[in-house]
This record gives structure tokens, sequence and C-alpha cells, in this order.
């Protein structure tokens, strides 16, 4: 089978083509978390031209990751990521094709020098949750106080590159210097999802241990994405004096009006419950809390709701909507200026 893909995007318009010279192919449909659930993505065959071919409007974003599900006659389906297309964007389950748009632009953030500093290993004893870890620490040649804390932390550093985010920022003199801690994320999904057990052996058993360590003398600046974001909100709400702001990306900040269709997840009720009380309760102190999410995220509406919430309880809060869907390389393309705002705030 000769096959070729091409994708583009020409004003309000996607359109993905695949060509199936001798229709070899049953079917073709697209894969991308840019589109509501249920949303037709199918192609359909153009036998004049062999191919196969999808147009879609433009939802609100500049750039797409994807994949093609391919279906064949004898009733096999595969997943391929688009040959054509060299664009490729990393994430936890793997690479995606990725297509942008003519407005995207990367962060000018990737291409400045680098502050000179090092990486080491510390070792985290979790007695609260009965686990370990081993958080990778980039530190800064410049001796400091500061400590930025972020969950997810390997997947952050790899998929988003937040180190080189604060490499970057520190040499250029845009941010103070600080040190970077990189949780992983260990029992992630019972860890994530509003623990008091992982909030206490956080706030408790890991930051001190990095305090003591990178000689930290302040609260820290907890960072996460997606669950990640919630356990940060969790882990302040229980834990306030241990954190002197919060920089939350898409966090899974769960409802049932807005997220039903989350309910199959094993902690749904228990981060319903911890979004409840925080809808309820003006638990404080409140700190410095920057929310960003994707404007077509099925997070936005809990998202905004969380911020106006907390804005409530007067918590110092801003709020971003990014033209970008629940991805590593929209969350990295949201730092500056949402995180550099934070942090030159705080520090």
């Amino acid at each position: 089978m000769e096959t070729a893909v091409g994708a583009f995007c020409r004003g309000d318009e996607l359109c993905f083509q695949l060509h199936d010279q001798d229709q070899r192919l049953s079917g073709v449909r697209l894969g991308s978390g840019v589109f509501p659930r249920g949303s037709d993505l199918s192609f359909t065959y153009r036998p004049d031209d062999h191919r196969w071919e999808l147009r879609l409007p433009r939802p609100g974003v500049w750039r797409i990751e994807y994949k093609l599900e391919l279906s064949h006659p004898d009733g096999r389906t595969e997943w391929v990521l688009d040959p054509e297309n060299p664009q490729r964007a990393g994430g936890g389950f793997g690479d995606s094709s990725e297509l942008r748009c003519d407005d995207y632009r990367e962060p000018g953030w990737l291409h400045l020098p680098q502050a000179h500093g090092g990486w080491r290993d510390v070792y985290l004893p979790l007695p609260a949750v009965h686990g370990e870890m081993v958080a990778r620490v980039w530190s800064p040649d410049e001796p400091t106080g500061r400590v930025v804390v972020a969950h997810d932390g390997p997947d952050y550093h790899r998929y988003a590159e937040l180190g080189r985010y604060a490499a970057g920022m520190i040499g250029a003199g845009r941010v103070p210097p600080f040190h970077l801690a990189l949780l992983p994320p260990g029992e992630r999904f019972e860890w994530y999802s509003a623990s008091p057990a992982y909030a206490r052996a956080l706030a408790r058993d890991a930051l001190p241990k990095l305090a003591a360590e990178l000689g930290a003398d302040r609260p820290v600046v907890g960072v996460g994405a997606s669950l990640g974001g919630l356990a940060m909100l969790h882990a302040q709400r229980r834990h306030p004096a241990a954190f002197a702001a919060l920089f939350l990306q898409s966090a899974s900040l769960f409802q049932p009006r807005f997220d039903r269709q989350e309910r199959d997840f094993g902690r749904y009720l228990r981060i319903v419950r911890f979004t409840g009380r925080v809808r309820r309760r003006s638990d404080g102190p409140a700190v410095p809390i920057t929310l960003t999410c994707g404007a077509v995220e099925e997070n936005l509406a809990n998202n905004k709701d969380m911020a106006a919430v907390l804005d409530g309880h007067g918590y110092d809060v801003a709020f971003a909507e990014v033209p970008d869907a629940h991805t590593w390389v929209g969350w990295r393309d949201a730092f500056d200026p949402h995180l550099t705002a934070l942090l030159r705030k705080v520090f």
C-alpha cells in the first residue's frame, strides 16, 4: 500500500489527508483531545484523489496533537503517527503527531542561555504513606534559599522542559535564582487524588528533608498539572504553612456538575468531596495562586469555578485560559508569562 499523510491548518479549517492508492484501508479516524467527546472524526474516502480526508472547523487552539486509527478489511485496527509529518510531541502515553497553525510560536525562553548549575538526587523517605521517593534537584551555582517543587517532576522535565525554563529564566535575570525539585509520582492515582496521607508525607516528611538538604529558609512554590495540580492544592489546604504559592495547570478539580464523565476513576468521590469542602470553607492562610487551563479541555469549567472560589476565599488568584489542550507542550507554553509572573511576585 502506498500511503502518505498530509495535514494543514488554513484559517478556520483543519484538513487531514491520508493517501491510499488502491483503497487498501476500510476506514480512518482521527484521535485527538482537542475535540469534544462524541465528535465524528471519521475520514471520507475520495476515490478521484485516492485519499481519505477529514476537514474540521478549527477549535480555539494554536496546535493539535493527534494520531490516526487505521481500520483494515480483515477487522484489524492500529494507531499510527502521521508518517508524512515529522513534527512530534512527547507525552506519558508516547509520542503524538503535532500540527502547528501559522499563529503558533514557540516560547522564547527555549533559546535563552542557561544559568550554570547542577543536578543531584535527594532521597526522601515518606513514612506517612509507607513509601519513599528520590527527588531530582537542580540548583543554580548562586546560593539561594528559594525552592520550587513540581509534582510529576520527571515528566515536567522530560516533556515540558521545566528544568530548561528554570535555568534559562534565571540566566536571563527574569526570575531570581531558585532550586527546582522534581518529585516522581510514586503511586500516582492514590497519592495525587486528595490523599490526606500523601499530603502529610509531602508537607511533613519530604519538604522538611528537602529544606535541610538545600539550606532553604522559606516555604516552597508548588507546581502541578492535572492530578498533580489537584494534589498540590490539597496539600496546601491541609498544610498551608509549607507553601508560599501554587502554580496549577489543568488541575483535576472534579465536581459532579462538570465532570460526571470521570466518575469511573477510582478516587473520583474523594476528589469530589475535597473540592466540595474547598467551595464551602475558606481554610487559610491564602497564598498567591495561578491556574492555567487549555481552552478546549474538559477541566476548563472546574478550573474557572475554582479560581473564582479561591478568589472569594482571599487567595491572590490569576487565571489564564491558554489556546491548547491537556498536553505537556501546552503546559510548557504557559510557563511564560504565567509562572514567571508568579515567581517574580513571590520571590
